[in-house]
């Protein structure tokens, strides 16, 4: 690494500025050479960095500059400049430099937003940071975000930017313009590499060429799995392969993902790909060969909702899963079932999002469905050449690569629980490496801003199981409630909402419940174990471990919350929690509705635990006959099995003698079959069993005859009543042997 030209102080003259800079322009001559992008770490105070980045800015005119910044200063022009906020507005966008202000009172580091931005840059491009010279001693002005209720951002710690900092500096790909002038500029390899050519003309690397053919070659129960790091080109792959099967005459092409922006590769290749096409919204069409040829985009929640209602024609029917990693298994594997064709996309290493976690929750769907699927992986960047040292260093800063250690063999007998100092943590790369690994593999949207929510938000207490110096498992809590009383009125009334308290203001808003907010809470943000420690009770160890923390510490209630899952909810089931409140519509990017469960632990917590699930059982019936009326009936019957009922009447039982043994219309006495389904589930009947999975759709969401039929695959409406009474006869049995 050389350094030029010598310092200058407290500020930079012009002359200085130019030297300076007609180093870097030649140090840039050697990255587009290459086809690299690189990361310049502008250090100093407020001016001395907006004054470098100013030259910078001048120097790269004309290459769609972008400016990140809390508010746009007076040099630049507003389309040029982004609140961190809006970055993902430019996903998608090419810019030649990309200025992020960390250094200014009214901005901080966005690790989203870095992260983001980052995959913006074409070959040759610059990411300029600027940030103080001290980085990491304070807080700086974007963890206002993490500074929830009672805490001010001035009280938090800055381990996480520390971290940055330290990696910075020990980094030899950075150029690096110190506070006071001289300027590093890492060493470049001699010989350039020049991109090989590829035969197919609509396609940038042989990777994606490879991808197009497969794609268009896909087969009936042969579904393709298609994997890549961030910006090779898998989106841009799917609407190559589309245009190709609009001109061999496919009619409609459904496509779905998290969110629309994640598919606007896709579109923008069809649109010139096929531009006699037109595109409203969500939805291109072209008429070619006289005939109407679709590519539509349907959310997932959408998506499931119209293949439950069996409103998409499924005989032949193609659908493209986009950025999969960040949709619950539950819902592809309903369309892994239900389309003939289809294929999964997914980033492996990305600002959000793991296909390394989508891989390991979702094969077993894939084995077990279509035992003949395939995968291919895209290694080669698009926008940029191989071992490109922006990328590199982007992954190593925000663990966008994280993985779980590497495990041959378990040493079961050496398994040691830890309560980890974040302090230690932070400084501890490897080890906290497969820490965030194992969070990033259990979950399907884990940000780089859940990295520093995890070494600097308030409250946050993290704890492993450990072997071998290798992370096995990882639980991650958060202290919530405490609120003043008066507080806790302004909130209950809808008066007041503080920041945080996701579980104590939940609960408060829904039931009313003034003890959720002044009690004291503890919710289990994330609980992760390793691939090769899974089914040996890690979990439910971390769990144990938890609570007896909990206890010592006064909490008086332990909860969570998190997508209404049978195998999720099951596991918490087993640890003693009960469900109290759950969300009444499905959330657009997982097609799940949130579940909030919790456990008492004090004696106050115990009777608050009760009074929640009390509130919550009553009111069930009716939310599923109106507002959840498309739940899952076998989450609606894992919940009812919950409830405690009283002993079935002799009204009841006679009422349910009248449709079980003889001819009355169940609608006639449904009050005495859903008490017969809740009094069988509170007693321990299956709630998982296809008996339970009808009872509930029939009785206590009111399913039209015409849905249940489609379901069970029998005629009509005669086969689903007698269905509906042999169920019915079996679950009265056990009332009279």
């Amino acid at each position: 690494m050389s350094s030029s030209p010598g310092p200058v102080s407290p500020g930079d003259d012009i002359s200085h500025i130019q030297r300076t800079l007609g180093a870097l322009l030649d140090w840039c001559a050697g990255l587009v050479a290459r086809h690299w992008r690189g990361l310049v770490w502008v250090e100093g105070d407020a001016d001395t960095c907006r004054q470098r980045a100013l030259a910078l800015w001048q120097m790269n005119r004309g290459r769609a500059p972008l400016w990140l910044s809390g508010t746009c200063p007076d040099d630049i022009q507003t389309g040029d400049w982004l609140p961190p906020a809006k970055a993902r507005t430019r996903l998608g966008g090419e810019h030649g430099l990309v200025v992020v202000d960390a250094v200014s009172v009214d901005s901080g580091f966005d690790p989203d937003a870095f992260g983001a931005l980052s995959g913006t840059l074409h070959a040759g491009g610059l990411l300029v940071l600027l940030t103080p010279r001290d980085w990491g001693r304070v807080a700086d002005a974007d963890y206002q975000r993490l500074a929830e209720y009672p805490y001010h951002p001035a009280q938090l710690h800055a381990r996480y930017l520390r971290r940055l900092a330290r990696l910075l500096g020990e980094s030899t790909e950075t150029v690096r313009w110190r506070v006071a002038g001289n300027i590093e500029l890492p060493s470049l390899p001699d010989h350039p590499l020049s991109p090989p050519a590829v035969s197919d003309p609509d396609c940038i690397t042989h990777d994606q060429a490879e991808a197009v053919d497969r794609l268009t070659r896909l087969r009936r129960r042969r579904p393709l799995v298609l994997t890549a790091d961030r910006g090779r080109g898998k989106s841009a792959a799917l609407g190559i392969a589309c245009a190709r099967w609009l001109s061999a005459g496919e009619r409609l092409i459904w496509v779905t993902a998290p969110r629309p922006a994640a598919v606007e590769p896709l579109f923008d290749r069809l649109a010139v790909l096929c531009p006699e096409g037109s595109r409203q919204a969500n939805v291109f069409e072209w008429v070619h060969g006289g005939n109407m040829h679709r590519v539509q985009f349907l959310a997932p929640d959408a998506l499931s909702a119209r293949v439950d209602e069996r409103a998409v024609e499924s005989a032949g029917a193609l659908l493209l899963v986009d950025e999969a990693a960040a949709i619950p298994a539950p819902a592809l594997g309903q369309w892994l079932r239900y389309f003939p064709r289809i294929a999964f996309a997914t980033t492996v290493h990305g600002y959000e999002g793991s296909g390394r976690g989508f891989a390991l929750r979702f094969r077993a769907h894939l084995e077990r469905e279509t035992p003949d699927w395939q995968r291919i992986h895209l290694e080669a960047p698009i926008r940029f050449a191989t071992n490109d040292p922006l990328e590199r260093l982007t992954s190593r800063l925000l663990m966008l690569d994280a993985e779980p250690a590497p495990l041959d063999e378990v040493p079961w007998q050496t398994i040691d629980y830890i309560d980890c100092r974040r302090e230690e943590l932070a400084a501890d790369e490897a080890r906290l490496r497969e820490l965030f690994g194992l969070l990033v593999q259990a979950h399907y949207r884990t940000r780089p801003s859940d990295l520093r929510r995890l070494l600097d938000g308030p409250g946050t207490r993290i704890a492993t199981l450990e072997a071998a110096h290798h992370v096995l498992g990882v639980v991650v809590g958060v202290d919530e409630g405490g609120f003043p009383s008066e507080l806790a009125e302004a909130v209950a009334r809808g008066e007041r909402r503080p920041r945080g308290h996701l579980l104590a203001q939940s609960l408060a808003a829904h039931t009313g419940s003034r003890h959720a907010l002044t009690s004291r809470l503890r919710r289990i943000m994330r609980i992760a174990v390793h691939e090769a420690c899974r089914r040996q009770g890690l979990g439910r160890q971390l769990f144990g471990a938890q609570l007896t923390q909990a206890q010592a510490d006064g909490i008086d209630l332990l909860g969570a919350s998190f997508g209404a899952e049978p195998g999720l909810m099951a596991f918490w089931r087993h640890n003693g929690c009960v469900a109290v409140r759950l969300g009444l519509t499905r959330e657009a990017s997982s097609g799940e509705h949130a579940l909030m469960v919790v456990r008492g632990i004090s004696d106050a917590g115990k009777e608050l635990a009760r009074e929640l699930q009390g509130c919550f059982q009553a009111l069930l019936p009716t939310l599923l006959a109106f507002e959840l009326k498309s739940l899952d009936p076998r989450v609606a019957a894992a919940l009812l099995a919950e409830g405690t009922v009283d002993d079935l009447s002799a009204a009841e039982l006679r009422d349910i003698d009248d449709v079980v043994l003889g001819h009355r219309d169940p609608a006639l006495a449904r009050p005495a079959l859903q008490a017969l389904v809740r009094h069988a589930l509170a007693a321990g009947a299956p709630h998982d069993s296809d008996d339970a999975w009808l009872l509930v759709a029939a009785l206590f969401q009111g399913r039209e005859m015409g849905w249940l039929a489609t379901q069970l695959d029998v005629p009509g409406r005669r086969q689903v009543q007698e269905r509906l009474r042999d169920a019915l006869l079996r679950w009265r049995q056990p009332l009279f042997p």
